[in-house]
């Protein structure tokens, strides 16, 4: 089966699975998702490995627990009900654990291409046609 046919919240689904063991030993970062023609393509997790506290460097020792991978996957797939009318574009999860509970912030980046919109809409000469042109 080929990506394409599969629909967006099922690929999103499937991301999650990938990086179910990675989550499983971070408890802050942000999960990208980059979509084409509705195709999620590029996808990954940004974080910092190694935070700073009182002069100190420590490494993250816990990640989140699987109810909280499971509340995350299912609030990410629950965004998308968020996306309108566009199939090309960007969508982070901003995550972090708080006294135990994982907190989400998601933002949706629709990109457009103004190729594709020549091809769509015939030119005209807008300027003359709003009456706004030179008048020589």
């Amino acid at each position: 089966m080929k990506t394409e046919q599969l629909s967006l919240a099922r690929q999103l689904d499937l991301v999650f699975k990938e990086l179910d063991q990675e989550l499983s030993g971070l408890n802050s970062g942000v999960i990208f998702v980059q979509i084409r023609n509705n195709v999620i393509g590029k996808f990954g997790i940004r974080h910092n490995p190694i935070t700073g506290k009182d002069g100190r460097m420590e490494m993250e020792v816990e990640g989140l627990n699987h109810a909280q991978r499971t509340s995350f996957r299912a609030m990410a797939l629950e965004t998308l009900k968020f996306k309108r009318n566009w199939t090309h574009g960007e969508i982070s999860y901003d995550f972090t654990v708080r006294q135990g509970m994982i907190m989400i912030d998601a933002t949706m980046e629709s990109n457009y291409n103004m190729a594709n919109l020549m091809i769509r809409y015939p030119r005209t000469n807008t300027y003359l046609d709003s009456g706004m042109g030179s008048g020589s």
